[in-house]
C-alpha cells in the first residue's frame, strides 16, 4: 500500500513538474497572449453587440491589451516552436517572420489608433471592432493553421 502511494505521489510531482516546465514555453506563452487578446475582442464585441453597456475603460484596457501583446507577440516564436504543445502556428511564420512581424504592427497601430479616437457610445464600438478585427482575421488567415 505504500508501495502504491508512493508511486502516486511520484507521478503527481512528475506532471505538477512538466505541467510547471511547459508554462515558459514559447507555445504556451504565444496561446496565453492569444487568450488576452481573445478576452479582449470579446469584451469589445459584446459591447458592439449591445450585450453589454458601453464602457470607454472596458475598451481603453482592451485596446491597450491588444497594443501590448502585439508589440511582444512575434518574440514568442524562436526556432525550435514550429510544433508541440498544440500549437496552431503555420510554419510560414518561420517562412516568412518579416511580413509575420509587419501582421503584429498592424495590430498595435489598428488598436493604438482606436485608442486616440476612442468612441464616445456604444455605436462607434463597431468601428473599433471593424479596424482591430480585421487585422486578426488577416494574420489568422495566414499565419494560423485551420483546424
Amino acid at each position: 500500500m505504500k508501495l502504491k502511494l508512493a508511486l502516486a505521489a511520484a507521478a503527481t510531482l512528475c506532471l505538477g513538474i512538466a505541467a510547471a516546465s511547459a508554462a515558459g514555453e514559447p507555445q504556451v506563452v504565444r496561446q496565453e497572449m492569444m487568450k488576452k487578446v481573445g478576452g479582449a475582442m470579446g469584451a469589445i464585441g459584446a459591447i458592439a453587440k449591445g450585450e453589454k453597456p458601453f464602457d470607454a475603460e472596458v475598451i481603453k484596457a482592451s485596446l491597450s491589451t491588444m497594443a501590448e501583446v502585439g508589440k511582444t507577440f512575434p518574440d514568442q516564436f524562436p526556432a525550435g516552436s514550429e510544433v508541440g504543445l498544440d500549437t496552431e502556428a503555420s510554419p510560414k511564420i518561420w517562412e516568412d517572420m518579416e511580413g509575420f512581424k509587419a501582421k503584429s504592427a498592424a495590430l498595435v497601430t489598428a488598436a493604438e489608433a482606436q485608442l486616440a479616437a476612442m468612441p464616445a457610445d456604444q455605436a462607434g464600438v463597431g468601428a473599433v471592432m471593424k479596424a482591430v478585427g480585421g487585422t486578426c482575421g488577416d494574420c489568422h488567415q495566414t499565419f494560423r493553421l485551420k483546424k
